[in-house]
């Protein structure tokens, strides 16, 4: 998906052939504008005041605590956006969109990703520096214990989105009963996998200032003893030998270069009982860039908020051959673009 220009008449259209048209423009003003004011109606409770019946701008601002008229300018913003719409009576209401997406209540809620966007908000901010002097910002080392609880309801709001057809695609090996989940946190994944497998029981093995936060989240799960937490870090924790059917991690290897990645396969390897799965599961880079290929943004995004950036399906492929995995296989996941899980079985 690409946010673009969009004409909406002949003349705009002509003007966007003719190349007079200030795409720039667009491309920044108009999408930072949109950005936050999306972000903004979420935090202040915009949403949440029309949950359950439209009301007037003076109703809202009153549940929100907010300015009338600025509230007015909200509201009249969202409705332009499509998250809202204003009624004959000049109320306003949510639309399908919001309440699907940006209700607290609702089980697609994305609301936590919108507050997780506040910190990764400052984090772009470090762009300039890191294109000229090539440091990172190192997310995982800088953020408050404010952002960390943050981070941890915002990944599970994006996990939310594709759980239901990890459970259903993740290839588990028959009989398997053990499963290693590196760096999955909140334990989202974990928790839908064991759903699904009922014979399953999962290790989260994650950092323990992550595992202070993700906790609580695990436990609205309710999976007992089923899924249960290790304190470490997957660079420098023993992994054993034999002792998984599956280990699958989500998201994080695009935080480590290629070396570090070769060496952690070979450890992967090890530490699966024969006929075992490894998967990765990421956003996938295609070989060579192409004009509205976002995951040329996501490469830049991980790069310069933590070290390394997005891999292709050949290179994550390439550390599973080179660490003694059979040929990988590959299963495109249809609800969230570009995300892949590149699957070696031992």
């Amino acid at each position: 998906m690409k946010l673009t220009s969009v004409p909406e008449n002949l003349l705009e259209r002509l003007a966007l052939w003719l190349g007079i048209a200030p795409t720039p423009i667009s491309d920044t003003h108009v999408a930072f504008m949109m950005a936050r004011t999306i972000m903004v109606g979420a935090k202040l409770g915009i949403f949440e005041a029309l949950a359950q019946q439209s009301a007037s701008a003076a109703h809202v601002a009153q549940r929100c605590g907010s300015d009338t008229e600025a509230t007015k300018k909200l509201l009249n913003s969202l409705v332009h956006l499509g998250y809202l719409s204003q009624e004959a009576n000049k109320d306003y209401s949510l639309t399908k969109l919001s309440r699907k997406w940006m209700l607290k209540s609702s089980k697609h809620s994305i609301y936590d990703k919108m507050m997780l966007q506040f910190v990764e908000w400052k984090l772009v901010e470090h762009y300039e520096d890191y294109v000229r002097h090539g440091q990172p910002a190192e997310m995982h080392q800088v953020l408050s214990d404010d952002e960390w609880n943050t981070y941890q309801k915002g990944m599970r709001a994006v996990a939310r989105v594709s759980a239901w057809e990890v459970a259903k695609r993740t290839p588990v090996p028959k009989g398997a009963s053990q499963l290693l989940d590196i760096g999955g946190s909140h334990g989202y994944y974990s928790a839908s996998l064991c759903k699904k497998h009922a014979q399953l029981n999962a290790t989260i093995l994650d950092l323990p200032e992550a595992i202070k936060y993700a906790s609580p989240l695990l436990a609205e799960e309710q999976m007992g003893n089923r899924v249960q937490y290790q304190a470490g870090n997957v660079l420098t924790t023993d992994l054993g030998q034999s002792q998984y059917d599956v280990i699958f991690i989500s998201s994080l290897l695009h935080h480590f270069d290629a070396e570090t990645n070769i060496e952690l396969a070979s450890r992967i390897y090890e530490a699966l009982k024969p006929g075992g799965h490894f998967i990765i599961q990421d956003y996938v880079r295609d070989e060579r860039v192409r004009k509205g290929d976002h995951l040329a943004l996501l490469d830049l995004y991980f790069a310069a908020t933590s070290r390394s950036g997005t891999w292709s399906v050949k290179e994550m492929a390439g550390w599973q051959k080179q660490a003694g995995f059979k040929a990988s296989k590959t299963i495109w996941l249809r609800s969230i673009p570009r995300h892949a899980q590149v699957v070696g079985k031992k």
